[in-house]
């Protein structure tokens, strides 16, 4: 007899959720196959007792969680740890971000026992089947799997080509609903009253050193026809009322002829929508593609901008034609044509002398401040630079040399320091000084202070204007130290970031 699965998403953050795609994703791919359960952290009251209800009936043979890094892994560590301990025949499975970029740590943990190196789509259920009929000798032949063999040694099996998005089957809804109710997940947020969360492409076509996502695809991407896109949206349209959508690619942008496509589709809908892009792949959209995608409801889209320092932008591996001065005609492009840009910033780059490091940060805060003189409606996320394992790159190297090294026990990337360095918070590495770090944040509470961020609907009216009064000072003669006034505020009012917890929703 085949025995159940538990589909597990951690707990992500706090605040209204979004539909858990990435279990969804798992789900389908095991469709009518195999007999499963969804257990979503986020919604869950107790979901470790959930959890183990489930494990006690004896049923439960499997257990999958989706892992990224930061807040999931709250859950998935001391969870996973605890089905080993008290269900030692259940077998343990791993997937997502971090599990596909620090597979060492988790096999080594003791408790995870498969690691699926990005998309599970054939991965998954193949190694269920393998282990159905413990058929272990096909193990090294099934792509996108990271396993143990018997002498203990880590087997990283090939990668598979991405697959053809349009044939994958689509996403369990209606049984997610006999879980939890789909509608529950339709957030209201500045886009909207009821916001889709959607994933339409797998990877990224460029190799950025500072992204988790290249050591996974490899600068491959695959994206789903503008209409299969278009099929999912009308669906929610037609059953839950949708009015706006968030695309969580990581680059969703990337097919100029899918995004005009899909913004035909969609022009008559009322939907607003917000994806990621480069800006030197969308700056080369006509002024006509960017007045087309706004008129569908393209209200915000973000984009790496990482530094305005030419140097530095060659340093990280950005790849492309991004300048600068590219930067800088970009937002004022977007400004014509009424395109919100939400502008990341990796700051604290390593660099051969403390005094380097800093003039960059200095750098980068004066560019960041002329961005807004050119588009005051530009949102600014800043992040800490924290390496990611891209073994074998030039910039990997450097951060060895410095002396930076990852956790070697899997339970200490729950401390909350290495929390805080996988939400790009406190980079743990030994170039950025405490005061360069304060340097950067301070900046950004009396930037988000000045420019509260748009997506975060309740700093309006009065409290808008207080907040930009009182740090309208700071900003204008470039004063940033012990900005606790700002901060007092933001922690009145609940002051969102998006970088952290994403758009603030209701």
């Amino acid at each position: 007899m085949k025995r159940k699965i538990i589909i597990f998403n951690p707990r992500s953050a706090n605040g209204k959720h979004r539909i858990p795609n990435s279990i969804l994703q798992v789900g389908a791919s095991i469709h009518g196959r195999y007999e499963y359960v969804f257990v979503d952290g986020n919604l869950e009251i107790n979901p470790w007792g959930k959890i183990e209800s489930y494990l006690k009936t004896g049923e439960f043979k499997y257990f999958g969680s989706t892992v990224m890094p930061g807040p999931q892994l709250r859950q998935a560590i001391p969870f996973t740890k605890k089905i080993k301990e008290q269900f030692p025949e259940v077998t343990t499975i791993w997937g997502g971000y971090f599990a596909s970029n620090q597979y060492k740590v988790c096999l080594h943990s003791g408790y995870v026992d498969y690691v699926i190196n990005g998309p599970g789509d054939n991965t998954f259920p193949e190694l269920l089947k393998a282990l159905e009929f413990n058929d272990l000798e096909q193990l090294p032949s099934i792509k996108n799997l990271i396993f143990k063999d018997k002498e203990g040694k880590i087997i990283k099996n090939c990668v598979e080509a991405l697959l053809d998005q349009d044939t994958l089957p689509k996403f369990p809804y209606d049984y997610l609903n006999t879980f939890y109710p789909v509608r529950n997940y339709l957030a209201k947020t500045f886009m909207g009253n009821k916001t889709l969360s959607y994933h339409s492409s797998m990877g990224c076509p460029f190799s950025c050193s500072f992204c988790a996502v290249v050591p996974i695809y490899n600068a491959k991407w695959k994206g789903m026809s503008a209409t299969r896109i278009y099929e999912d949206v009308k669906y929610f349209k037609e059953k839950y009322k949708i009015d706006a959508i968030e695309f969580h690619d990581n680059n969703f942008f990337t097919s100029k002829k899918r995004v005009l496509e899909f913004s035909e589709l969609i022009l008559n809908d009322n939907i607003s929508y917000w994806g990621e892009g480069r800006i030197d792949t969308i700056n080369m959209y006509s002024d006509d593609d960017l007045k087309l995608m706004r008129k569908a409801g393209c209200k915000m889209i973000f984009l790496g901008a990482e530094t305005g320092n030419d140097a530095v932008l060659k340093q990280m591996n950005k790849g492309g034609t991004q300048t600068g001065q590219m930067i800088k005609d970009f937002v004022l492009r977007m400004k014509k044509v009424d395109i919100i840009p939400e502008l990341s910033f990796v700051l604290g780059m390593p660099a051969p002398t403390e005094k380097e490091v800093y003039d960059q940060i200095l750098w980068d805060i004066n560019f960041i401040k002329e961005i807004k003189s050119i588009n005051p409606k530009s949102e600014i996320i800043i992040y800490l630079f924290s390496p990611v394992p891209t073994e074998g790159s030039e910039l990997y190297q450097q951060i060895l040399d410095a002396g930076f090294h990852f956790p070697e026990q899997l339970e200490d990337w729950i401390s909350p320091s290495w929390e805080n360095f996988d939400l790009r918070k406190n980079p743990l590495t030994p170039w950025l000084k405490p005061y360069m770090i304060d340097t950067i944040k301070n900046f950004e509470t009396v930037l988000n202070g000045y420019y509260p961020t748009a997506s975060d609907f309740r700093i309006r009216g009065y409290k808008k204007k207080v907040l930009q009064t009182i740090s309208g000072i700071r900003y204008k003669t470039n004063f940033y130290h012990f900005p606790y006034e700002i901060k007092a505020l933001h922690k009145i009012w609940k002051y969102r970031q998006p970088e952290i917890e994403g758009f603030y929703s209701e």
